[in-house]
C-alpha cells in the first residue's frame, strides 16, 4: 500500500472507516485514465468543507483513515483482481468499512466477492449510465463492460440498477427480467431501498451516472444523465439502511482540465464516507 501524498480532508491516523485508492485501469473501452483518479480526488478534497448539509454530518466527527493506494497493479488481470479481493478481505476481517476509489469499474467485482464472505446475503445497488451487463466484451469476460454481469452471478441476482441510460438490447432485456431496474434517473431510490429492507447493501457509483455537462472527466461519457442535485438528495436515503461498503469509480481527470469533475467526485466521496461512518462518532 502506498501512503497518500495528500490525505483526503478530515482523515485520521486510525479509523473504522477506511478510504483506499485502487488505480486499476486495464480494460477501458474508450478513454483510459482512471488510474489518476485517487490522487486527483485527494488533492482537490481540501477545497471542500468537512460538513455535509445534505446529511448533517461532519467528517471531523467520523473515525476514518486514508490508507493510500494499492501499489501499481501489474501482471495478469486475474492476479490483480485477486490481490484487490484479498486486501479487502483482510480489512473486512478487522471490522473495517471500506470506501474504494477507482480506478475502473471492474474493481467492484473483487470487492463484492470479499464482502460476500462476511455478508452472504448482501445486495448491490448500482448507479451508472451503462448496464455493464454484457456476458463478454471484445472476447473478454472480465471488463468494465461486463462487471455487473459477473457481480450479478456472484450475488445470485441481487442487483438493483438506477440511472441507467445506455446498453445493448440484450442488456436491457436481461436487466428488466433479472435485476431491479429504475432507468434514466434515481426517482425510485426510496422504493428500491424499502424493498431491500435491512439486508446488507453494497453501493457502487460509476461517476458517469452524472450528466457529462457536470462531470465530463470520465472515460465513457453518456448524455442525458442525472444532476449532482439528484444524486446528493438521494444519498441520505441510505442513512436508514445497512450500508456495508462503497466504491466510487471511473473518474478520468485528464479529460476535464478545469478540475470540476475531480471536485465533484471528491464531494461524492465525502458524502459516501459520511454514510459509512454514520453512527460511528469520535
Amino acid at each position: 500500500m502506498r501512503p497518500p501524498e495528500v490525505p483526503f480532508i478530515g482523515a485520521k491516523d486510525h479509523g473504522t472507516v477506511c478510504l483506499m485508492g485502487i488505480p486499476l485501469d486495464r480494460t477501458p473501452s474508450y478513454r483510459p485514465g482512471t488510474s489518476l483518479a485517487p490522487r486527483a480526488i485527494r488533492e482537490v478534497s481540501e477545497l471542500l468543507e468537512t460538513y455535509s448539509p445534505y446529511l448533517e454530518l461532519d467528517l471531523n466527527d467520523v473515525p476514518f483513515e486514508d490508507l493510500g493506494d494499492l501499489s501499481p497493479l501489474i501482471g495478469s488481470l486475474e492476479g490483480s483482481l485477486l490481490w484487490i479481493q484479498e486486501t479487502a478481505e483482510e480489512l473486512i476481517e478487522k471490522g473495517k468499512k471500506l470506501l474504494a476509489m477507482g480506478g475502473e469499474h471492474l474493481i467492484t467485482l473483487p470487492l463484492v466477492r470479499a464482502y460476500l464472505k462476511r455478508w452472504p446475503d448482501m445486495v448491490v445497488v448500482h448507479l451508472d449510465a451503462h448496464m455493464d451487463l454484457r456476458n463478454e466484451y471484445e472476447g473478454h469476460h472480465l471488463s468494465h463492460a461486463t462487471v455487473m454481469r459477473r457481480v450479478w452471478e456472484v450475488v445470485e441476482g441481487r442487483v438493483y440498477q438506477l440511472g441507467i441510460r445506455s446498453g445493448t438490447k440484450e442488456e436491457w432485456r436481461f436487466s428488466q427480467r433479472q435485476c431491479w431496474l429504475c432507468p434514466y434517473d434515481l426517482s425510485r431510490m426510496g422504493e428500491c431501498l424499502y424493498k431491500i429492507g435491512n439486508a446488507p447493501v453494497y453501493l457502487t457509483i460509476d461517476l458517469d451516472v452524472l450528466d457529462p455537462a457536470y462531470l465530463p472527466g470520465t472515460g465513457t461519457p453518456e448524455g442525458g444523465g442525472i444532476t449532482p442535485g439528484d444524486l446528493f438528495s438521494s444519498l441520505p436515503l441510505f442513512l436508514e439502511r445497512n450500508l456495508v461498503g462503497v466504491d466510487v469509480v471511473e473518474l478520468s481527470p485528464a479529460y476535464d482540465p478545469s478540475g470540476a469533475s475531480a471536485i465533484l467526485a471528491a464531494k461524492v466521496v465525502r458524502e459516501t464516507l459520511l454514510l459509512l461512518g454514520s453512527g460511528l462518532y469520535l
